[in-house]
């Protein structure tokens, strides 16, 4: 199992065909509290990457200089407006996707069943279908999230999807979400991480 954060950075590891060595850290592996870990990160959190001497944390920023180093004017867009266009849907799962979502994954998948509350689950599913909803309604006129290739922006996002499909629970028909969420699920990159169970 890996966290959504993991996850998209083993995903554009593997776009890009990079080679890369993985160390699990973090949850049941521990490691993330040693000094080692702590210098190279001072959150104590995952992932962290090593490119030779320059050391990088956060997730989404991690995507957006393996993809800027890697694949410019492919997955990340050197026309002006579409990099930020790009970036402003990568902000919108880190900042406004994932924290709506989050209460409800916590309860879900990892508070025990008869712990669970209810009312904290209802609460985060009304956000989150709404924030589904303008998902959407954006892919309706779109095949990607930034017009009509693959960019760094579905790569988060994509994540987050994933972790939604994965929960228990009932949820509304997206069909452009879902177009969307296929198309992805078919890139070989995707293997290993569109694929795995929830953490």
């Amino acid at each position: 199992m890996s966290s959504i954060n993991v996850k998209k950075v083993v995903w554009t590891a593997q776009e890009l065909a990079l080679d890369m060595q993985r160390t699990e850290a973090g949850g049941l592996f521990g490691v993330v509290k040693t000094p080692e870990y702590m210098a190279l990160n001072p959150n104590s959190l995952v992932p962290v990457i090593e490119d030779e001497d320059y050391v990088l944390w956060e997730s989404n920023v991690i995507v957006r200089y393996l993809c800027a180093k890697h694949a410019m004017g492919q997955m990340y867009p050197t026309d002006l407006r579409e990099r930020f266009d790009a970036e402003r849907w990568m902000d919108w799962q880190q900042t406004t996707l994932n924290p709506a979502s989050r209460p409800g994954f916590w309860q879900l998948v990892r508070t025990p069943p008869d712990q669970r509350n209810a009312a904290l689950i209802e609460e985060s599913n009304a956000v989150v279908e709404a924030l589904m909803a303008v998902l959407d309604a954006h892919l309706a006129q779109r095949s990607f999230m930034v017009g009509e290739r693959f960019t760094m922006a579905d790569i988060p996002i994509a994540c987050e999807i994933h972790r939604w499909f994965g929960l228990p629970q009932q949820r509304q028909s997206r069909p452009h979400i879902e177009r969307w969420y296929d198309s992805l699920r078919a890139r070989q990159a995707s293997l290993g991480v569109l694929d795995m169970s929830l953490s």
